[in-house]
This record gives C-alpha cells, structure tokens and sequence, in this order.
C-alpha cells in the first residue's frame, strides 16, 4: 500500500495506471485530473452501562485516504480511472476494548491489528452526461449509503450507472456483487444486518440491483423513487419528496420518507415484511435550524438493509442504534446553531433527543413494548486560516439507554467520538 501511494503521487501516476489499462492518456484525461490525500485522526469510546458482559469498546486510530481522479479522454465517448488506497494505523486498543469498527480484530486472539490497508481502482465511462463505474464504488442512495461513519469508508465492487441527460432528472442503476466492510480488506458477498435477532445476519447474497433517481418538480420540490433487490433475501421500494420554500423571514424543509420491503426469492435471512413511513419538519431561520419529526414502522418485521451500511431514516446520524425495530415508533427534536450568524465562522453546534418506543423485539431479548432513547450533542469546527487551515476538528456524545433485554445488541452506554480530519489537495 505504501509503495503503491508512493508511485501514483502525483498527475503523472494515473495517466500511467491509465497507460498500463491500455486507455490513452490525452490532454483531458491529465487536465481535469485530482488528487487528493486525507488524514483522519478517530477517538472512539463506547462505554456499556448496566449489565454486559463487555464494559467497554475503546480504540483510537489513525486513517489516510489517498484518492486520485483523472478526467476523460477526448472524444464523443471518454475513458478515465479513480484510485483509491486507505491505510489505517493503530494507536491505541486492547483486546478487552477491541471491536469499534476502527481496526480489524484478529479472530483467534481478538486483537486488533496494528494496521490495514487497501487500494480500489475505478474505470469509468462518459457519453454526453452519463457515466459508468466499473470496480470499486461507494454509493450514496436512499437504498443502499456506503457508510463513512468509521476511520475507513464501506466500499463495495461493481458497476454504478449515472444519468443526467434529461434535464431536472437524475436517473441512477446499479449491480454490486461484493462488500468491504469499514474495518476490513476482505471483499466478501453481500449480507443483510441482523441486530437484535431481527434478522439471519449469515445470509449472503452475489446479487444486489438498484435502479431509480430523483426529480426536481421545479427549484423547491425533489421527487425520488428508489427499487432495490438483494437476491434470494429482500426487495424494497422507496418514494421520497423534498420540499423546501421561503417561510417568513426563515426557510421552511419538509422531508418525507417512505420504504416497503418485503422478502425476495427463497427468502434465506427469513421473513420480510415491513412499511416504514417517516417525516421531517425543519425551519431556518439565520444561523438557527430547528428540526422534529417521526417515523412508523410497521409489519411483521423491521426493515431491511445491508450489513455495515447506513440506513436513510428520519433517526439517521443516530449514534448508538438506528431506533428501526419492528413495529418501533420513532420521534425526534434536533436544534442546530450556526456561529458563523455571531461572528465564528467553522463553528457549529447540534443538540438532538431521540425516543422510540413500542418496539418488538424476540423474547429472549426482551419481548414486546420495548422503549430506548439517545440524547445527542456534537461540537465541530473547521479552522479558517492560519497554518492549521482547513483543519476540522468533530467532538460527538451520546447517552444511549433502552429497556432491552441485557443479550440484546444495544446496550445502555455513553459514547464519545473525536474526529480531527484534514484533506491536502495534491493538485
């Protein structure tokens, strides 16, 4: 990994890789080209209340994220590559603390690994305003969020089609066949998350297919359907609408989400059954955005998605559980300050108080009517000027408790999360 950061620094390395694929590298291929390197310091603490028979998961870790983007060669239709390459250090875990998605964690001694390493390579096709990707992609639809919430992003292998031919009308498809979770290099086939027993977390899949887009309906109003299918294991629809418009001296949001899912062929992770309706209420007004909503779930299961992703839920950024158990009902209250409208800009604030309640959970982890809430506080701040430039810096807490039997997946516990990032543009 290290020789491979090594060679592709620079413009020259991807014109290169490209020669090496036997795509030519012309002037616009090298002109719109980037390149990019991340550092991403991550303090992860997860601190278990009550009984468990883990008292804490605690690790802290060092990221790079080498990224490097080529243009399109010339021509009606143009050719380019992206690579990535991700290394992860070790600074600090133990195997009682070991597990907090930062680190891979060795499975005979269950110690995390001193570090880890990867590199995606990304061909890519362009005629007129529609590309393809072939190779390594990270999505980010209301079906499937390749989730950036660790030290490493989730990545996953494939082909991702984009379109906006058509104006006001962004039309995307899909194929992926293997996952690479957060803290893994190992692509592996696709599974479907199964906290708290709601699902078989071992099904697997070679198959996951998506198609749909979003639609703007003139400058306020967005309109989305989604269809997704992990083979042999569940189907899902998604419609969705964003509207935004002057209220007042503020700015009016309303945010609708509404998923149905059901099994897929043979069914291999169980019964899927599942309609899940949510809606977000916010307001702006200066440096003040004030946000409720909630959302119902209902069925004869919770709803599906893929293990180690995100979730497109009214609860998402949601840091001790994603409050999507069958039948839960969900609502939150979420105050954000922008210091930037008092003089500080870089600094926001954000306090959220999220409850759900009415959850059924097996027996054997707690039964019916099960409750959990999470009161959340962030901090962050991205450095003006100075030579610590573009620094940001990211302080999370949450106190997260529930009523859920002691075996369940979530636990009482009190998190912290400390994130100090900086990106160098290589050119």
């Amino acid at each position: 990994m290290g020789s491979s950061i090594r060679t592709l620094a620079g413009k020259g390395g991807a014109a290169c890789a490209l020669f090496v694929l036997g795509v030519p590298a012309d002037a616009g291929f090298i002109e719109d080209s980037q390149g990019s390197l991340t550092l991403r310091n991550f303090y992860f603490d997860r601190d278990y209340k009550g009984e468990s028979n883990v008292s804490a998961r605690r690790e802290w870790a060092q990221g790079f994220i080498l990224n490097l983007k080529s243009g399109f060669t010339e021509g009606s239709i143009g050719f380019g590559l992206d690579l990535q390459g991700m290394l992860g250090v070790q600074l600090d875990s133990s195997r009682d603390r070991a597990g907090t998605g930062l680190l891979p964690v060795e499975r005979g001694s269950g110690e995390a690994q001193d570090s880890y390493a990867e590199l995606g390579i990304t061909g890519k096709i362009r005629y007129s305003q529609t590309e393809l990707h072939l190779g390594t992609v990270m999505p980010r639809l209301p079906i499937l969020i390749s989730s950036p919430a660790r030290m490493l992003w989730q990545t996953f292998k494939g082909g991702h089609l984009r379109s906006t031919d058509i104006p006001g009308l962004s039309l995307q498809a899909g194929y992926l066949n293997r996952m690479n979770q957060r803290d893994s290099t190992d692509y592996q086939k696709i599974a479907i998350a199964g906290p708290n027993g709601r699902f078989d977390g071992t099904a697997e899949s070679d198959e996951f297919l998506f198609l749909g887009g979003d639609y703007a309906l003139g400058k306020n109003l967005t309109l989305s359907y989604w269809h997704a299918r992990l083979d042999e294991i569940y189907q899902q629809n998604y419609l969705g609408a964003i509207h935004q418009f002057k209220w007042g001296p503020g700015e009016f949001k309303t945010d609708f989400r509404w998923f149905l899912s059901d099994e897929e062929g043979s069914g291999r992770a169980g019964s899927v059954d599942n309609q899940y309706v949510g809606l977000n209420f916010g307001y702006k007004l200066g440096g003040h955005r004030l946000t409720v909503g909630g959302a119902l779930s209902s069925g004869d299961s919770a709803m599906p998605y893929i293990a180690g992703s995100e979730p497109h839920l009214i609860s998402e950024y949601a840091i001790s559980s994603e409050f999507l158990n069958a039948d839960e009902h969900f609502w939150h209250v979420r105050y954000e300050y922008d210091f930037a409208a008092a003089g500080l800009p870089g600094l926001i604030g954000v306090a959220r108080f999220m409850k759900g309640t009415n959850a059924e959970l097996p027996e054997r982890l707690g039964g019916g009517n099960r409750e959990e809430t999470e009161r959340y506080l962030e901090l962050s701040y991205v450095v003006q000027s100075g030579p610590l430039k573009n620094v940001a810096l990211r302080l999370r807490n949450s106190r997260y408790q529930n009523s859920f039997a002691p075996n369940a997946t979530m636990r009482d516990d009190n998190e912290t999360r400390i994130n100090v990032d900086y990106t160098w543009k290589l050119w």
